[in-house]
Formats: structure tokens, C-alpha cells, sequence
């Protein structure tokens, strides 16, 4: 099933249906605050000891370095961004699929997620693996 959600923001393509998984649904609204900038909403989804390891680029620890990140890169909103895959097992998740951004470049990304618990309401941890696409 293919969603889109359309905004002044972003528009986001979701090509998966995330059932009645929370922890598939929570990664999913993650992903469109991501693209939509919403640093509030991406703020309270992560613990104050957050780890943020951008892979090839630089490894952010803690709430405050999370945030602050955010804002640095909220000036390069995407135009659009789509979900290919969202799976969740225990204590972990991940989220691929592509960025469209405003100058028209093309990113596949891939974020490994891992929660504070089994819940899943809260995410500690993040791995992300992001790769320009050639036009």
C-alpha cells in the first residue's frame, strides 16, 4: 500500500503498510518528522544519552548534541522522501529508502535503529547509513 502524506514540507511516500505494529508505525512517524524538520517530535522519540552515528561522518552523542544537529541541518529540507522498508525485531528497527532534496540530489539511506526497551517508545541509538545516488 502506497500513502502519501503532503504537507508545505516534504511530501513522504510510504510503501509499506505498518499493520498494527507500533514500533513499525513510531519508526515510520519518526522518519516523516525527520523530513519534515520537526525537531520537537524527533527530540521526545530519543533518550537524553541518544547516540547518533552518522557512518563515514561523524558520531553525535547525547539530546543536546542531537538537537543541535537537527537544527544545523533543518536549512536542507527534502522535497520529498519515500519509505521503501520498515522492520522492527526486539529491541531493534530500521528504515530505508530515498531522499529527494530541494537542488534535485538523490540520497538512499538506511537507518539502524536500536530502542531503550522492548516497548519501543523511545529510540537509543541510530545508525545511519545515507549514499548520494549518481544522476
Amino acid at each position: 500500500m502506497v500513502r502519501l502524506d503532503q504537507t508545505d514540507s516534504a511530501r513522504v511516500e510510504v510503501a509499506v503498510d505498518c499493520g498494527n505494529s507500533p514500533k513499525m508505525q513510531f519508526l515510520k512517524d519518526f522518519n516523516i518528522a525527520f523530513a519534515r524538520a520537526d525537531i520537537d517530535a524527533l527530540s521526545a522519540a530519543v533518550t537524553e544519552d541518544i547516540r547518533w552515528n552518522m557512518v563515514g561522518d561523524q558520531l553525535i552523542e547525547g539530546k543536546a548534541g542531537f538537537t543541535a544537529a537537527l537544527r544545523e541541518m533543518s536549512g536542507e529540507k527534502p522535497k520529498a522522501m519515500s519509505i521503501s522498508k520498515v522492520v522492527t525485531h526486539g529491541k531493534a528497527g530500521a528504515v530505508n529508502g530515498q531522499l529527494i532534496m530541494q537542488n534535485g540530489k538523490k540520497y538512499a539511506f538506511c537507518d539502524v535503529y536500536e530502542f531503550k526497551s522492548v516497548k519501543g517508545d523511545r529510540i537509543a541509538s541510530i545508525d545511519s547509513y545515507v549514499i548520494e545516488l549518481k544522476p
